[in-house]
């Protein structure tokens, strides 16, 4: 264990170091700290491999790495704010996610040989967006303005879309092949729970943290508190029902942004700001090192299929939401491109359904777990390029001559 997560910080000390690099060349840090996960993976030099990777203690990181992304878009979720636009982004996030949806599974149903059935999965898997990469690039460029604002509640609602969409779709399938019908109820219980955690240990919290204290004290207190919302659900999710901790993390940090004033907000913000910035590197390491870049050799018609349709749901969908529920012209244009990134979750749910057809259909299985893979290692790359041009075309990150001089 020790040996490990030595290993895993002198990992996340080169990430940043490439991602340097990477910035050097005007290109997101993100881009850096993903290409370092794929090089030190099982598929290159094999350096983070399964026996870190399984272990109890990466999970533990990993889930708290969930949570914290998952503050980053908490503290964002102000009632107020959200009482002027939350119908909007509502709207948005359903044409947006919708439209991948049903253009991937339509794709896959007209220019393959699949059944419908499993054209369906690859729509469920498509639907959601990893919220991570283009959070980092709103992070580390500050990215300010009506793209980033409604990018940052719409990544917690297009969650909880993406993962009611695909038990769905998993249900039916699965039920169409064992006779077994959907569980709304289960479905319903992994939003419940993960936001129900979150909500509770961020009511305790809000009551902690509302009086002014040390950095130091702020910090500890948060980790404390974090690592309680961590414990409830690692037990909740290996002994009740699997769940997402990116939802715990954004309810235990809307709880705190709306009920401690906003001088204090910022304070405990700036206070953990770099425990969020190294969660992000670790969380984007995590996606990296599994993706086999050789698949970006063996890439086929059903990766392509996927990627070029997946990216023009995104877009247009955000496009039509935008306009039919009168967004700023910029969201309109320019949101999507930020919806792009894809591979933490696409990954998990891919596993589900491979994990669940591969009894009845293998051939089918196999399938989409090599198209999603080859797909996430491709679109990763071109998303996190494709989703700072959006936030540079919007106006809302600093021109590469204001950047260099920072």
């Amino acid at each position: 264990m020790i040996k490990g997560i030595i290993l895993l910080a002198i990992f996340t000390v080169l990430a940043l170091i490439m991602g340097k690099l990477v910035s050097k060349i005007k290109l997101p840090s993100i881009l850096g700290w993903l290409i370092t996960g794929m090089i030190i993976g099982p598929h290159a030099l094999n350096l983070m491999n399964s026996s870190i990777m399984e272990a109890q203690w990466f999970h533990i990181l990993t889930n708290i790495g969930e949570v914290l992304v998952g503050i980053l878009i908490g503290t964002e979720l102000i009632v107020e704010e959200l009482k002027k636009s939350g119908k909007q982004i509502a709207i948005i996030c359903l044409f947006e996610g919708m439209a991948a949806f049903i253009l991937v599974a339509v794709a896959f149903f007209i220019f393959t040989d699949i059944p419908m059935s499993i054209a369906l999965v690859f729509g469920a898997i498509a639907l959601a967006t990893a919220p991570a990469p283009s959070l980092s690039i709103v992070k580390e460029y500050n990215a300010k303005g009506p793209v980033s604002k409604t990018l940052i509640p719409l990544a917690a609602l297009d969650d909880v879309l993406g993962l009611i969409v695909f038990f769905i779709v998993m249900g039916v399938v699965s039920g169409g092949m064992t006779g077994e019908s959907v569980s709304i109820i289960s479905i319903l219980m992994m939003i419940i729970l993960p936001l129900a955690i979150g909500g509770v240990t961020g009511i305790i919290a809000s009551k902690i943290l509302k009086n002014k204290c040390s950095k130091l004290e702020t910090i500890l207190k948060v980790a404390i508190l974090l690592v309680v919302t961590v414990t409830i659900g690692r037990y909740v999710n290996n002994n009740i029902l699997s769940i997402n901790l990116l939802l715990s993390g954004i309810s235990f940090a809307a709880i705190i942004a709306n009920t401690v004033k906003k001088d204090r907000l910022h304070e405990i913000m700036e206070a953990i700001n770099p425990i969020i910035g190294i969660g992000l590197v670790i969380m984007v390491i995590n996606l990296g090192a599994p993706l086999d870049y050789n698949l970006i050799f063996g890439a086929g018609i059903f990766t392509a299929i996927y990627i070029i349709a997946r990216g023009i749901g995104k877009i247009i969908g955000s496009y039509a939401g935008g306009k039919l529920s009168k967004a700023d012209d910029k969201v309109s244009k320019y949101l999507g491109f930020s919806l792009l990134p894809h591979s933490g979750v696409s990954l998990i749910f891919t596993g589900i359904a491979v994990e669940t057809l591969m009894p009845f259909l293998p051939e089918y299985a196999v399938i989409i777990q090599g198209t999603v893979a080859a797909a996430a290692v491709i679109n990763e790359i071109i998303a996190v390029f494709l989703a700072k041009q959006a936030f540079k075309m919007a106006g809302e990150i600093k021109s590469e001559e204001e950047i260099s001089l920072v």
